[in-house]
């Protein structure tokens, strides 16, 4: 969104013309993130809601208020209008963001990193290493392998994913804290914040609201990001519901998010077949190919960035070694789904999300 709709979005609201039509919305109209409340499963229930919204790193964000007084809409509107600043960020679809131009440099000398950006690269580097390489900033040439093979038809050589691997791998970049810098090993390498960068900017804009003394919120980026504090509806927490990974359109369950982060990954809806075979869209950054022993992954964390790496972490490493991640981080939970054996019933593993704020359709799970 410009700067001009979003200061004339600002203005709308101030007038009231577009508050009115807000207060009204209801949870449902939200299903997506907000439960709505079923006989089979008695899920919280998301209630009258106000929300805010605006486009950035190519997705909808919004920002969903309980209904109060007329301030919090420009609050909102000004913890959305971040997002522009950190979108010119940290993209690398934008050869003069502050990205790419580290990308074009950093292997020709160490080049001095905006202090922001450099906090979230060093973050994505630390979580790299955290998950033994199941999530990886530097997995960009493998990324853009894979795309360019389905555009053509195919899939990659051995031979060609063997080339990406030379140029991936987070020991190939040299970062220096105290200078704020880093060099990169070739020109070929580069650093990608796509599987972390919504979440630093729902982090960024929530620090803005509690900053504003702003007390409940729910702020999303996309269909897979989401930060929240404070209560809804009567609730400990926002409702946020939980798709079915074999049949998207059901509600699969409810987690009550009070002052914590939600990101779910997957490859149900993102895939494609190439003589007869399935192939998802998360690549295991240490092998350059497709993962696919968990449908999906919801994680639980205290903030947003986290949420997002650690959701494609625990897709590509699997079960067991997520589980061990949670084991040792108390702060982070997860559901972890794999595919059935046999029939269409799900069998959720589940670590450190306490049964008061979780909410499944037993119905749709294999009985234990």
């Amino acid at each position: 969104m410009s700067e001009k709709n979003t200061n004339s979005n600002r203005r709308e609201f101030l007038t009231g013309r577009v508050l009115k039509n807000a207060i009204e919305q209801t949870g449902e109209n939200l299903a997506d993130y907000l439960g709505d409340a079923t006989e089979e499963f008695a899920a919280p229930a998301g209630g009258s809601n106000v929300r805010l919204s605006t486009r950035a790193m190519a997705t909808e964000f919004a920002v969903v208020m309980n209904p109060g007084p007329s301030q919090q809409v420009t609050q909102a509107s000004d913890a959305l209008d971040l997002l522009h600043n950190l979108e010119q960020l940290m993209t690398v679809y934008r050869s003069d963001s502050a990205m790419s131009l580290v990308n074009a440099q950093a292997a020709e000398r160490p080049v001095t990193v905006d202090s922001q950006l450099f906090d979230i690269l060093d973050l994505a580097r630390q979580i790299c290493l955290e998950t033994e390489g199941g999530f990886d900033p530097s997995a960009g040439p493998l990324i853009a392998l894979w795309r360019e093979c389905r555009q053509q038809g195919r899939i990659p050589s051995q031979q060609e994913i063997d080339v990406c691997l030379t140029l991936t791998g987070i020991e190939q970049f040299q970062f220096d804290p105290e200078a704020k810098t880093i060099q990169y090993r070739t020109p070929e390498n580069e650093l990608n914040l796509g599987g972390i960068g919504k979440g630093y900017a729902l982090d960024v804009a929530g620090e803005f609201l509690t900053e504003q003394e702003l007390e409940s919120w729910l702020f999303y980026g996309g269909f897979s990001s989401i930060l929240a504090k404070g209560t809804h509806n009567q609730l400990p927490g926002w409702p946020v519901g939980i798709k079915n990974p074999l049949f998207t359109s059901q509600r699969l369950g409810t987690i009550l998010l009070q002052n914590n982060a939600l990101s779910s990954s997957g490859s149900s809806v993102q895939h494609f077949r190439h003589q007869g075979k399935r192939y998802g869209h998360i690549l295991d950054p240490r092998t350059g190919w497709p993962v696919a022993e968990l449908l999906s992954v919801t994680v639980i964390a205290p903030t947003a960035a986290l949420a997002d790496a650690l959701s494609t972490a625990f897709y590509v490493i699997g079960i067991e070694k997520a589980l061990e991640y949670c084991d040792n981080h108390s702060n982070v939970g997860t559901i972890l789904i794999p595919a059935p054996t046999q029939g269409r019933k799900l069998s959720p593993v589940i670590r450190g999300i306490p049964n008061e704020f979780l909410f499944l359709d037993r119905d749709q799970l294999l009985s234990q």
